[in-house]
């Protein structure tokens, strides 16, 4: 039997977060560092992860009547200069293509650090009349930004996400279109993933290069760092005018539509990783788990083919999960147990002899909250009870301790001993001026999150100037 070293020790999560981060990703078999800086190989457990979760938000696009189509990696420069803003924004990060082959380009092409330009190009030949729009398109796709400093599935050279991108009649319908988005986000990012968030509108200054306004969610993990989860951006008429983007419109004249882009990545795995993951290793909600369930059955040598004949039975009669029934003899129970908990398999089924007696099997949540035996004929609803459980449980930790370290200040001073005894979010009120902004960063060393939607009620002063004001932003340190 195969017992030596179980699995490897992960670092506590309390002492050194970023070490057990990485240790996590590495152990679990999530991804691997790739031979080129910056990247990473999403290994099939990570993939397998990242597939379920872009399974449920694209039926969720869909059911708003989105449809998914693909556009080029390449784009040429002279593309990413027709919105100024745009190409200013990005500049830094742009990874560029010089050569082909033996021969110099006559133009350089950008690896995509965002698609609005080359979308536009194309949305330019489609759209001629009101009778064209909405454009309502996503796509799944690889993006490439050089950053300067990598991190497994944070951050990147090369990384996976979704960008929608859309066109309508009227500035109203854009509008509708990005509040649209933000929700059927936080929906997905909290119900899905167990994840809380604050769905919000940026400042000027955090604002998607060339929108017109730029909404985000923003999670906040367990280090007291905040996590920009997903953006939805009203990009006005800025590009449509840029590409020449007109349509006929019913009154016979000729306009220009109104856009949207929005777009969440892989990053969210970093999000649920630190999120839910303990000491033992990965915790993974049980709608986005790649195995739900695992099937342990217990052997001593004797009885052990009727062991393993309940634990297929068992594997058969949970075949509407994704359930996994692990029966290779080389391991033993207890290194199986270890290794499904450091995988953050949500629910293990023990099968033993004296369970085979008595037509029952041991359910074991990964949240520590104890075994339970259930009878065969109780198994398929209690599985899925118990499941539905567990993610509801994950979520409500999860904002729990959230709120337990979102703070309020009226002054610089309460904002930096607040930070001091509590990192995470802290709320205060601002007066919308940019030198107000620039001195609050340059004191706390935070940045700006968002303006909460459901927050902008309460009248209060300036933290840094006094004047009265309604608007309450978040404030945080930030990956």
């Amino acid at each position: 039997m195969k017992d030596e070293g179980l699995v490897k020790e992960i670092p506590a999560k309390s002492g050194n977060f970023s070490e057990w981060y990485t240790a996590v990703v590495l152990k679990a078999e999530l991804a691997d560092y790739a031979p080129v800086r910056g990247c990473m190989v999403i290994r099939p457990y990570g993939y397998a992860l990242w597939e379920n979760m872009q399974a449920r938000l694209d039926a969720r696009f869909k059911a708003t009547g989105h449809v998914n189509a693909y556009f080029p990696t390449l784009i040429p420069e002279s593309f990413l200069k027709k919105e100024a803003e745009h190409v200013k924004g990005f500049s830094p990060q742009v990874a560029w293509v010089t050569r082909g082959g033996d021969a110099d380009l006559t133009e350089p092409l950008a690896l995509r650090p965002t698609s609005e330009a080359i979308i536009n190009y194309m949305y330019a030949r489609w759209v001629r009349s009101y009778r064209d729009l909405p454009v309502l398109i996503n796509q799944w796709c690889n993006i490439f930004r050089w950053e300067k400093t990598t991190r497994l599935f944070l951050r990147t050279l090369e990384f996976l996400w979704q960008e929608g991108h859309t066109l309508h009649r009227t500035q109203e319908e854009a509008q509708e279109e990005t509040l649209r988005i933000l929700n059927i986000y936080v929906d997905f990012v909290e119900n899905d993933l167990g994840v809380p968030v604050i769905a919000g509108q940026k400042p000027e200054s955090e604002k998607f290069p060339g929108a017109l306004a730029t909404y985000s969610i923003e999670a906040l993990m367990p280090d007291g760092q905040a996590l920009q989860a997903g953006t939805s951006h009203n990009l006005g008429q800025n590009f449509t005018r840029a590409f020449d983007i007109r349509y006929l419109d019913e009154d016979n004249t000729e306009k220009y539509p109104w856009g949207t882009s929005w777009g969440v990545s892989s990053r969210l795995i970093g999000a649920v990783i630190m999120t839910h993951g303990d000491d033992k290793g990965l915790f993974l909600p049980p709608r986005v788990a790649p195995v739900q369930v695992v099937i342990v059955p217990i052997l001593y040598g004797k009885e052990d083919e009727a062991v393993l004949s309940q634990c297929r039975k068992v594997r058969e009669m949970l075949s509407l999960f994704r359930v996994k029934l692990d029966d290779r003899l080389q391991y033993t129970a207890g290194w199986k147990f270890n290794e499904y908990e450091m995988r953050g398999v949500p629910l293990r089924i023990e099968v033993g002899p004296r369970d085979v007696k008595n037509g029952q099997v041991v359910l074991v949540p990964r949240d520590g909250s104890g075994k339970l035996a259930v009878s065969l004929e109780q198994l398929v609803d209690e599985t899925g009870k118990l499941l539905d459980q567990i993610q509801r449980n994950m979520l409500e930790r999860a904002r729990q301790w959230v709120m337990s370290v979102t703070t309020s200040a009226e002054t610089i001073e309460e904002f930096k001993r607040n930070l001091a005894e509590k990192p995470g979010f802290v709320k205060v009120h601002w007066c919308g001026a940019q030198e107000c902004e620039n001195r609050l960063i340059d004191e706390t060393k935070t940045t700006p999150r968002n303006m909460p939607l459901n927050e902008q009620d309460s009248v209060g002063k300036c933290i840094i100037c006094g004047k009265e004001t309604k608007t309450l932003i978040y404030y945080a340190r930030t990956y």
